[in-house]
């Protein structure tokens, strides 16, 4: 035997360990492009969007909607500037973008504001363009305030120009400290975002913390929710998810 020669089971255990990295790459290569150009999920950490989205949520976000810009990459690498395959947010839809004061952060809010666009809240009433919004009073929603207690909030119904409906709530009423505010200008290429829990949503209503987003930091547009468990529960906890998994919520498209 020469000695480059290699026993037959050496040469089928090397085979087989080389066959198993080349499926991981390719496996790990597909992931990575879903989750760069079709879908990424997401897990919601807080409540800002409550009742639309809660905390513990997880959804799938489309990352064609709006095209592609630097930020529809892992860590945003800076490859070019702007966006590609342009496609612009509607008011009303819920999108995923990188916070404007640090490119790195993600968050989730609702399409508010366009460019242009002059909003207002005055006594807890949103205004876009000197119009207020209609709002319905529904049913209270049930949350719990800054202390963890629960609590039954106003919740209503708002309709958004263009017919978007959804459902807000105000845990405080209509004082909140974003309740009445100056007239927000929307600079070009930029849009207004808010939650839907108006009283406990860091939005652009705060120009220290977020503001005006630009186009460019909109990462993809919220789709479905595919998993959700109860606030406080573990998912890896398998064995808890007859009690701790909200079936009803399961596959819910997200407007």
């Amino acid at each position: 035997m020469s000695d480059e020669a290699k026993p037959q089971g050496k040469q089928k255990q090397d085979g087989g360990f080389m066959e198993t990295v080349k499926v991981i790459v390719q496996a790990l290569l597909i992931a990575l492009v879903i989750r760069t150009f079709l879908f990424q999920p997401f897990n919601i950490p807080s409540g800002s969007l409550i009742p639309t989205l809660l905390v513990g949520d997880y959804l799938f976000v489309s990352k064609y909607t709006y095209g592609y810009s630097k930020h529809s990459a892992p860590f945003s690498p800076n490859l070019f500037q702007g966006r590609v395959w342009t496609a612009e947010p509607r008011r009303g839809e819920i999108a995923v973008f990188k916070l404007p004061k640090d490119n790195a952060t993600d968050y989730i809010k609702r399409v508010i504001g366009l460019p242009g666009d002059r909003i207002q809240m005055i006594d807890g009433l949103l205004h876009i363009n000197n119009t207020p919004v209609t709002r319905e009073r529904i049913a209270d929603f049930e949350t719990t305030d800054a202390w963890g207690r629960v609590q039954k909030v106003a919740q209503y119904r708002e309709t958004l120009p263009g017919g978007v409906s959804h459902a807000i709530i105000e845990r405080d009423g209509d004082r909140g400290y974003w309740d009445n505010t100056r007239v927000y200008t929307v600079p070009a290429g930029h849009y207004f975002m808010m939650g839907d829990n108006r009283d406990n949503s860091t939005d652009s209503r705060d120009e220290q913390s977020v503001g005006p987003v630009p186009f460019e930091n909109f990462v993809g547009r919220a789709e479905i929710i595919f998993f959700s468990m109860e606030e406080g529960e573990s998912a890896w906890q398998f064995w808890r998810w007859p009690v701790s998994v909200r079936w009803n919520r399961m596959f819910q498209a997200i407007r």
